[in-house]
């Protein structure tokens, strides 16, 4: 132990107070009231309220979930959103505040059960206390440099944005022509915009003329079985492609000569999957399962979907249908338009549209990419409901901007040359902002180690006309306590 330095637990220091006469009545929310409203959480401030009544004001305080530990140090007049915390205020004017504060971030225990956790865990917990002198020359230290690192994770964020507005520059140039420009004039056999709509139209029609085969297929097998189980579907008709209107084209951004715009459904087959959005309960769906079933979360910034925590099993199999590995899934719930190619043959829910591109006219990585552009367009088509969703039409009538088959490969390359770039970035900045976090908690572990002020510091504070041992100090916060 550092000299001095004496052992404590939270409770010697810390008092508490119900947050009940503070909870908020009205949580209609409106940022030009004055009057904060807390949470202990990530969240922090849940809104602002007119409510000027139950105000807290002993400041300066910290606010304690009695759930999850969480903190927040407080330092203005608030309200709070639940009675799931305890305000921790002071037992002494000799506590330093935001020293105890940050004695907390380190302190933190597990929290994985539904108790409350302050009384009977959290105020138990035991620590070193420095002199009061010695306390505020470490908090002022503390505070320096993490004011320092804020500044540094600050840019790194604004780089991060930065990243993302540079990703959609590269994609919207990309599906305008322009990176493939210099390559489009060294080219001499590419079809003309209407060579490339008729490709469109034989293609679409070779493929439903196909389906028909394989359905009529289906059905004499299924006569010869004494027609048991439901009678194949029919492939349905196909609908005469539509060019689009010139008012519709006044509202699009202009394409070259030999690119034309045209429909998502008719680049492909699009199909939602038949499998139970929230299947978890259906206990017969999973029994013995050895089928891979992929959830709407796994799609989410994937690229290629391996991963699943569930399978299904032959009885969960006939109420589904088994995709094939390397289908493009594209998310209509939740987060909308997230895509990802399966890596393995799986099952996905009817909340996960499927896309099985006419491969003579169109590369499936091509029309990911073109999601990974209109993503925030496709969301702002699903309802204001608290569970976003969009329909398969609004797909199926996406306008998609179409080149050959040989400039979608070229534009391939050229925004993965680029983004590529920008992934060895992120991961770099993701990796200094771990560093961050890490090196947060290892300043506030120097400081309770006694290891955070410099020899010359600490000569300082104890020349100073009202050092005094800890010892000292924890007798007179307990008398005053008393």
């Amino acid at each position: 132990m550092k000299e001095d330095w004496i052992e404590c637990c939270f409770e010697d220091l810390l008092d508490y107070e119900q947050p009940t006469k503070y909870i908020v009545k009205n949580t209609k929310y409106n940022d030009s009231y004055k009057m904060p409203v807390l949470t202990a959480g990530k969240t922090f401030i849940k809104g602002y309220t007119n409510e000027n009544e139950g105000v807290f004001d002993n400041l300066p305080t910290i606010i304690f979930d009695d759930f999850t530990t969480a903190t927040q140090y407080v330092n203005f007049k608030f309200k709070v959103k639940s009675s799931a915390m305890k305000i921790l205020v002071p037992t002494s004017k000799l506590i330093n505040m935001p020293l105890v504060y940050y004695a907390m971030q380190i302190n933190q225990v597990r929290s994985d059960t539904h108790k409350r956790y302050w009384i009977s865990v959290f105020s138990k917990k035991r620590f070193l206390l420095p002199p009061l002198v010695e306390q505020k020359a470490i908090v002022k230290k503390i505070e320096e440099l993490f004011s320092s690192l804020d500044s540094g994770i600050a840019d790194l964020k604004k780089a991060q944005d930065q990243l993302v507005v540079y990703r959609q520059a590269v994609l919207k140039k990309a599906f305008e022509g322009e990176l493939t420009k210099e390559w489009r004039t060294k080219q001499t056999n590419l079809p003309s915009a209407s060579e490339l709509l008729e490709l469109i139209k034989e293609e679409r029609q070779k493929h439903y003329d196909q389906q028909l085969v394989d359905w009529k297929k289906t059905v004499e097998i299924w006569e010869r079985d004494s027609r048991k189980g439901k009678k194949p579907l029919k492939p349905k008709k196909l609908i005469e492609i539509l060019n689009l209107t010139e008012e519709e084209l006044d509202k699009l951004d202009s394409l070259p000569n030999q690119w034309s715009y045209s429909y998502l459904a008719y680049a492909g087959e699009l199909a939602r999957g038949k499998s139970k959005h929230r299947p978890r309960n259906d206990i017969k769906l999973f029994e013995g399962g050895k089928y891979p079933f992929i959830q709407t979360g796994d799609v989410k910034a994937q690229k290629i979907i391996t991963e699943f925590d569930k399978k299904y099993s032959e009885f969960g199999l006939q109420q589904s249908k088994l995709w094939k590995k390397g289908t493009l899934c594209i998310t209509i719930a939740a987060n909308i338009a997230e895509t990802g190619f399966l890596g393995i043959d799986a099952c996905f829910p009817d909340s996960i549209v499927g896309f099985t591109p006419f491969n003579v006219i169109i590369k499936d990585q091509y029309i990911e990419y073109f999601f990974q552009l209109a993503k925030n367009r496709i969301s702002a088509y699903a309802p204001a409901t608290a569970q976003k969703n969009i329909n398969l039409t609004i797909l199926e009538n996406l306008v998609v901007p179409f080149c050959s088959k040989q400039e979608q490969q070229q534009i391939i390359l050229e925004i993965e040359s680029r983004l590529s770039v920008c992934d060895k970035i992120e991961e770099s900045i993701n990796e200094s902002l771990q560093k961050a976090i890490a090196l947060r908690q290892s300043i506030l572990k120097k400081a309770f180690d006694g290891k955070l002020l410099s020899d010359e510091e600490i000569t300082k504070c104890k020349q100073d006309k009202d050092y005094e041992s800890a010892s000292v100090l924890l007798e007179k916060i307990k008398a005053e306590k008393k």
